[in-house]
């Protein structure tokens, strides 16, 4: 694992992140599942390890700072440097409450994982990052993290009002791009993408797109060369409107 080029996926059990992590893996790369729940992380690690991929579990809740501290305490022990990051993990906590009944406690929590998570990871991993050739951060956003989409009528994204979940996603693509552009001179690329309407437990897989579809535009984004773009926002279908 230590002589191949690393990558961390958070919330890589299920979904999306089970699904970048694996093309990740099986472009060559070595790879660290992230996820809260050790029994379901190892569960998922066991899964792809059994199709001959590399992968190991790393426990980390994003959420919590000191799960957060102790996962690149262990990736520090383990690798001198990280190629890739997927700032993958996230979570809506409810679909139906208009934004003008949404519980302040409610909206925080979403913030805590969506926002913040990404942020407090990226952080923290930067020094593995900077000491990689050319690292790589990709931000999972949401079609409706595009105030132009959600404020289009013909976009399908129009159609949804989460307050908690649409303005996490918004201050994502603005992270997105305060990161990029501090580390646009060490060529590290940080981008943002939206898979698209996939079939996840986080929409109770109502969803059209497949696990695997979803994830195709995050892997692209976290293999891109060195004259691919920085500081964007892109889905299947190119770049996207901010």
């Amino acid at each position: 694992m230590k002589n191949k080029r690393q990558a961390l996926v958070t919330g890589a059990n299920k979904g999306i992140g089970f699904a970048i992590a694996k093309g990740l893996a099986e472009a060559g790369m070595a790879v660290w599942m992230g996820a809260r729940d050790r029994s379901r992380g190892e569960a998922a690690v066991a899964e792809l390890r059994g199709e001959g991929l590399d992968v190991r579990f790393l426990q980390l809740d994003v959420a919590d700072p000191e799960s957060v501290q102790r996962a690149v305490a262990t990736l520090s022990a383990e690798i001198d440097a990280l190629e890739v990051l997927i700032n993958n993990a996230g979570i809506i906590i409810d679909v139906t409450t208009p934004p003008s009944q949404v519980r302040m406690e409610d909206m925080k929590a979403v913030y805590e994982v969506n926002l913040f998570g990404p942020v407090r990871v990226t952080q923290a991993v930067l020094p593995l990052i900077k000491a990689a050739q050319n690292g790589r951060i990709v931000m999972m956003s949401s079609g409706v993290g595009s105030l132009a989409l959600i404020t289009d009528p013909t976009s399908i994204y129009s159609s949804v009002n989460l307050l908690d979940y649409t303005s996490s996603k918004v201050a994502l693509n603005a992270v997105t791009v305060s990161f990029a552009k501090e580390l646009e001179s060490l060529g590290i690329k940080v981008n943002a993408v939206e898979p698209g309407h996939v079939q996840t437990d986080l929409n109770g897989n109502t969803g059209v797109l497949t696990p695997e579809e979803g994830a195709a535009t995050a892997i692209k984004m976290a293999l891109i060369g060195a004259d691919g773009p920085t500081g964007g926002f892109f889905g299947s279908h190119g770049r996207q409107p901010w």
